[in-house]
């Protein structure tokens, strides 16, 4: 048995090939497809089988890239009532690659199609060797059931019932090998360890220690973590089959009266993936903020409309190229052209900029000592309880599409996070709603603690 593991940062995804001498299998592949055949290349596999623990809601899959490059066939929950061609698995289905016996288990709970593989290499043993978890099982957490709305109960108790009816009757040895990491929001506490052993987690996991069902439905339904948007965008597209990204148009370069006609259309919006200081000093009215090395692809599928064509304000075409490979792991397919040149040539053509002035710690301090300044922690609820500077208002970045309202748009604000990447975000946001007097704190919490400012 070969076995090969592929992780992509931010998201936290993992994917999988597994094979015998000749054949392998993807296991949740990610859109962008060419890892696995460059790897099933190396290893002089034929990619034959793609297998699919649920429709994943964080991400848009591989699936349907993969079959069409490889033939492989993609096998995916019946539960998950899919639209693309298919074999449709359930509890106790079984197939094999060489001497690798697959065999499915049903474990809805995380979502109604979640499935667990189990897998034995029958050239060694009779006992499965190791377990495709999905999203219904995590190194030390379960994953969460609350993304189907109005359903979070029903499904807390499924995942419930199917813990302690399927999950702890695999054997002890058994390697655990979840579709996410640490750093996912499919899961509420993930531990850092990318594999587990079922032993381990049946003897650590929290999750599988409570036994009280009334204590386990609580404990994954309350005080969860916000899910973004394209949550609930993503396992749609899965189901229905992901547009194959041969079909979508390349990025195109375009000059500063280009760019400015195409971005006044109505349907278009511009985003900056430049880092915050530079975003801080020069960008288009109007623009979005993400910078490139925060957690793009989340914060993207969060709050950019999916029903806009996308700009892209950048360094240089490879960094255009790489935002929109992410960009289309969370199902945003519109990128449509960059700024050449970058926001130099934008004002080298003499047309207008704005700014989001940067505070060091020393300056954030200095001005809170001002009564007209609001500070904004735009950090989620469960960090700003953990540690905030007094007096500060949380809402966090996301939510100040609708939330900015309850604030002041004439009264100067200083947006904190806990370095400086999305409160540039929660910043781009207010100024697109007419905040004229917007103030990032660089280094956000961590530089303002480690100046001394905040115990």
């Amino acid at each position: 048995m070969l076995l090969r593991h592929f992780f992509i940062e931010k998201i936290a995804h993992s994917s999988y090939l597994i094979g015998g001498n000749k054949s392998c299998a993807i296991v949740d592949p990610a859109r962008d497809t060419d890892r696995y055949i460059e790897a099933a290349k190396e290893e002089r596999l034929k990619i034959t089988h793609i297998i699919e623990t649920h429709l994943h809601a964080d991400f848009v899959s591989g699936h349907i890239d993969l079959a069409e490059k490889t033939g492989a066939k993609i096998y995916a929950p019946k539960n998950g009532n899919c639209e693309f061609d298919h074999v449709a698995v359930g509890q106790g289905y079984e197939f094999s690659i060489e001497d690798l016996n697959f065999y499915v288990l049903d474990t809805p709970g995380h979502t109604p199609d979640c499935l667990v593989y189990l897998v034995t290499d029958r050239s060694r043993g009779d006992e499965p060797v190791l377990a495709f978890t999905g999203d219904t099982l995590f190194v030390g957490d379960v994953g969460r059931p609350d993304l189907f709305p109005g359903r979070a109960q029903e499904l807390a108790g499924m995942l419930y019932e199917n813990i302690n009816t399927k999950l702890v009757k695999i054997p002890e040895h058994c390697i655990v090998l979840p579709a996410h990491g640490a750093g996912s929001l499919c899961g509420k506490a993930i531990g850092a360890m990318k594999l587990s052993t079922m032993g381990y987690e049946l003897k650590y996991n929290k999750a599988l220690l409570t036994k009280d069902r009334d204590e386990f439905i609580q404990s994954l339904t309350v005080d969860m973590p916000p899910a973004p948007d394209h949550f609930g965008r993503c396992s749609d597209i899965n189901r229905k089959g992901p547009v194959p990204v041969r079909t979508l148009p390349d990025i195109v370069p375009m000059n500063p009266p280009e760019f400015k006609k195409k971005m006044s259309d109505g349907k278009t919006i511009v985003l900056s993936i430049r880092d915050y200081a530079t975003f801080g000093g020069n960008h288009i009215p109007g623009s979005y903020h993400i910078d490139i090395n925060s957690n793009f692809s989340t914060f993207a599928g969060w709050v950019l409309p999916p029903e806009k064509d996308i700009l892209l304000v950048t360094d240089n075409r490879n960094q255009a190229q790489e935002a929109v490979i992410m960009l289309r792991r969370v199902g945003l397919d519109r990128a449509a052209g960059y700024l050449e040149g970058g926001t130099h040539s934008w004002v080298m053509a003499g047309y207008e900029t704005d700014h989001v002035h940067q505070l060091s710690p020393k300056e954030v301090s200095e001005k809170l000592k001002e009564d007209a300044f609001y500070l904004l922690d735009v950090r989620s609820e469960e960090e700003y309880k953990e540690k905030h500077v007094p007096g500060a208002i949380n809402i966090m970045a996301m939510d100040l599409r609708t939330r900015y309202k309850e604030l002041e748009t004439e009264r100067p604000v200083i947006v904190m996070c806990r370095t400086g990447h999305r409160s540039s975000l929660a910043s781009s946001i207010l100024k697109q709603h007419n905040f004229s007097k917007v103030y990032n704190a660089a280094g956000g919490i961590t530089g303002y603690t480690a100046a001394g400012y905040l115990k």
